[in-house]
């Protein structure tokens, strides 16, 4: 029971994070990609390190690795896969592009089927995280937490240029967002039947492919020096956030 009070609680303030949208009615277009683009450098260090850090090497432990034990890699190379057919089939991108990169009306209803379905996902990767260890899955909510910023953010620009209200679009957002939860009590009531364990190598492939092959693109654009430096500091920080839960959070289960 009390692993599903972790799980509802991460996935409850993670879901809160779509009204973050009404933060960018006060900033102008400019200020508001800059900002998109440091929260993206910030999501993809958490994500990477939350990767190499805590879920790979969680999984080697638990399911083998070397002489011939290819569970875990196969499953990590297979979460890489789910994410990226995922988002090939649904245009899941990570919305830290600027509505006018987007089409109109249409694809704004296609961003909350597909933000939907990805919270869901979201919520699963958590539950089973928090199932195998606290400290896990905390940092899995953090790395979801960090991506899902920057997501929400991109998101409610989009509806608003798809012509939504801006109180209405901030309210679907929300409930695609909620998803999340569900997803976690998917994961809590699975347990019996799919061991948590096996999730967590697919949930490292997919922090590595939504890091690597779809935030880190987007913060290369040739800028100059002190902006480089910026989001280079940014990234680090993302990884310096997750090396600090690895240190200050026990592991227990």
């Amino acid at each position: 029971m009390q692993e599903l009070i972790w799980i509802l609680t991460a996935t409850t303030i993670i879901a809160l994070l779509a009204w973050i949208g009404i933060l960018t009615l006060a900033l102008k277009q400019k200020t508001f990609k800059k900002l998109i683009k440091l929260l993206v450098a910030f999501a993809a260090g958490t994500l990477i390190a939350a990767a190499f850090i805590h879920l790979i090497p969680e999984a080697f432990d638990n399911l083998g690795v070397g002489h011939g034990e290819l569970t875990a890699p196969l499953l990590i190379i297979g979460g890489f896969l789910f994410f990226f057919i995922l988002e090939q089939y649904l245009h899941w991108h990570h919305c830290h592009k600027t509505p006018q990169e987007h089409e109109k009306t249409p694809f704004s209803y296609l961003i909350l089927i597909a933000n939907g379905i990805h919270n869901y996902v979201d919520g699963i990767l958590i539950g089973a995280a928090f199932l195998v260890d606290y400290s896990l899955g905390i940092v899995t909510a953090i790395g979801v937490a960090a991506h899902e910023i920057p997501q929400e953010l991109g998101n409610f620009g989009i509806l608003v240029y798809g012509g939504w209200e801006k109180i209405k679009a901030l309210s679907v957002n929300f409930i695609a967002a909620l998803l999340i939860v569900p997803g976690g009590i998917t994961a809590y009531l699975g347990a019996e039947i799919i061991d948590p364990m096996y999730i967590i190598p697919l949930a490292a492939g997919g922090f590595i492919y939504i890091g690597a092959a779809d935030l880190i693109p987007e913060i290369h654009d040739g800028e100059n020096l002190k902006t480089s430096l910026i989001i280079l500091t940014m990234f680090i920080l993302g990884i310096a956030i997750i090396l600090g839960v690895e240190t200050l959070i026990p592991h227990h289960h």
